[in-house]
């Protein structure tokens, strides 16, 4: 087995808990004009194109969104809504009872850590804001890169800014994105998290091509690692 260097995580549904819209989506959409069902819709089909960045900023996006849904909302109410999209974001998540404890376990063996997210711009607005952000020697948000997972840029971005090639890095995510598998081709080592909620998790391109190893908690990347040496 490969020597690694850095552990790199998916954040929805790996360092997370299973993560579903709640209900505070549905205000946000109504103080738009729209109704929730048609934002939910327009969300959904426009993920990867938000995800990268496509539409410009929070507020040029949520624009978008709204205007799709059949809403014209006048700008004090969108900056509204942007705000209380980061909180219902913040909301929807909830860190894994074993994310903290495993990043620091990592840290302790002397490896670096990075999350890589398809994400839009909330994520990146409040994880400053969670406990494991020290915990991170990288972040990597698709709506900033403007790559989606599984293109090699992604994962090469978190490369470059822990100082590691692929080869030394663990990868590990829940599967949407098809982001094992793209792990994989770029030369990481992928495992995936088939942790007993997911069942329930929203997902965007679940990886169907990936056969290899999974876990059910994250605890179990540490005795994974623990089986193979780490340079000092």
């Amino acid at each position: 087995m490969p020597t690694y260097r850095a552990t790199l995580f998916d954040f929805f549904g790996t360092l997370t808990q299973s993560v579903q819209r709640g209900p505070l989506h549905a205000d946000i959409a109504r103080g738009l004009g729209c109704d929730p069902d048609v934002v939910v819709g327009v969300l959904d089909r426009s993920f990867r194109a938000r995800a990268r960045g496509l539409f410009g900023s929070a507020e040029a996006t949520l624009r978008w969104v709204s205007e799709q849904a059949g809403g014209n909302p006048c700008d004090t109410r969108l900056r509204s809504a942007l705000s209380a999209r980061v909180d219902a974001l913040r909301a929807d998540t909830r860190l894994r009872p074993d994310a903290e404890s495993t990043l620091r376990a990592l840290r302790a063996r002397g490896l670096r850590t990075a999350v890589i997210s398809d994400c839009t711009h909330e994520l990146p607005a409040f994880l400053p804001e969670l406990p494991i952000a020290p915990l991170l020697d990288a972040r990597v948000f698709s709506v900033e890169v403007g790559r989606c997972k599984p293109d090699p840029m992604i994962y090469l971005t978190a490369c470059a800014e822990l100082g590691v090639a692929p080869e030394e890095c663990l990868y590990v995510g829940d599967g949407g994105s098809q982001e094992l598998s793209g792990a994989e081709e770029v030369g990481m080592t992928a495992v995936r998290l088939a942790a007993p909620d997911l069942a329930d998790h929203l997902v965007f391109d679940p990886d169907a091509r990936f056969t290899g190893p999974s876990i059910t908690s994250l605890t179990e990347v540490l005795a994974m690692l623990d089986r193979v040496p780490v340079p000092a």
